[in-house]
């Protein structure tokens, strides 16, 4: 397992804390993003490593600067790695900054500074291009949503026990892709979502605030 600067140390994560940096860490790191995310002050950061692997760190911004406080995560995108845009039925990884703006799962909520939706059997995230609710989650009985289905995920699967939603396709743009998540992992390849361990997953929703973002490249 690879070093974790504040997992295994002092930092603590949990409901209505914030998470310190690594004992030791410099507050003066210019990491890759930096020019790209804005207002931010809370960055999780994903760069692949090759085919579906990447490597997860998460930043804090002080007012020195950046603080890694979490680094080196196994992460796992999609099984056609990482794409410049995303696509629909292309499993492929979209390289960006995304918004991350609520979480859900099956799993109680374990606390945080998001907006937490605990989805059952009749949570459905809309994946038909044709629907006025595309790349939206819907609640409703299979029989009963208007939408397609075989075209939509339904949210009660183990990979969803904790998942934050990321912001791709806000636009909802048909053919560009939807229902992309970081969320737990089941040891393999995505259909385009990021994944970690879930323990870790709880950690980082824990610490998350709004405005947080994740950055993403190759």
């Amino acid at each position: 397992m690879r070093r974790l600067l504040s997992m295994l140390c002092a930092a603590v994560f949990s409901a209505g804390t914030t998470l310190a940096a690594a004992p030791g860490a410099q507050a003066d790191v210019i990491p890759w993003f930096a020019r790209s995310v804005g207002n931010a002050n809370q960055v999780i950061s994903v760069v692949g490593v090759g085919g579906s692997d990447a490597k997860m760190d998460v930043y804090q911004r002080a007012a020195t600067g950046w603080q890694p406080v979490a680094a080196g995560i196994r992460t796992h995108v999609g099984s056609a790695g990482m794409a410049p845009k995303a696509k629909s039925g292309y499993p492929a990884t979209p390289m960006g900054v995304y918004s991350l703006p609520y979480a859900f799962g099956t799993a109680p909520n374990p606390g945080g500074g998001l907006q937490y939706v605990q989805v059952g059997p009749d949570h459905w995230w809309d994946g038909d291009g044709n629907s006025p609710t595309f790349n939206t989650m819907q609640v409703c009985k299979k029989a009963q949503c208007r939408f397609d289905t075989s075209e939509s995920e339904n949210l009660e699967i183990p990979q969803y026990k904790h998942a934050v939603v990321m912001g791709v396709n806000t636009a909802r743009t048909p053919g560009d892709g939807a229902a992309f998540f970081f969320h737990t992992t089941d040891g393999g390849p995505t259909a385009g979502c990021v994944a970690i361990d879930d323990a870790k997953l709880v950690q980082i929703i824990q610490w998350l605030r709004p405005g947080a973002v994740i950055a993403i490249a190759q």
